[in-house]
């Protein structure tokens, strides 16, 4: 399943600032940053789980945000990208 995952970790004490680099390292662990605090993930349904679980056991509910966004197959034909491209295609093989 594709992926959007956005957050907003409220940054404001020490802790929030712990917060907001764990939910960032359990973010790329399963996609891509495009953005800042956005990332594409392509992950199966048990990954989304652990995912889903992991985000959270590290965020604050009543001080943190975080959206996810479950995108179609085909939605990787109606992103439309301004200005500097800053990720490559999950589904493209590559060669590093």
């Amino acid at each position: 399943m594709n992926l959007l995952i956005t957050y907003d970790v409220d940054t404001t004490s020490a802790q929030g600032r712990k917060r907001l680099r764990s939910v960032a390292r359990i973010c790329q662990n399963y996609g891509q940053r495009v953005q800042n605090s956005v990332f594409e993930c392509d992950v199966t349904e048990v990954q989304f789980v652990i995912l889903k679980e992991s985000l959270l056991t590290v965020m604050d509910k009543l001080l943190d945000s975080i959206r996810i966004y479950h995108l179609s197959k085909n939605e990787n034909r109606r992103v439309m990208t301004l200005g500097r491209e800053t990720s490559y295609n999950v589904n493209e093989p590559l060669i590093l």
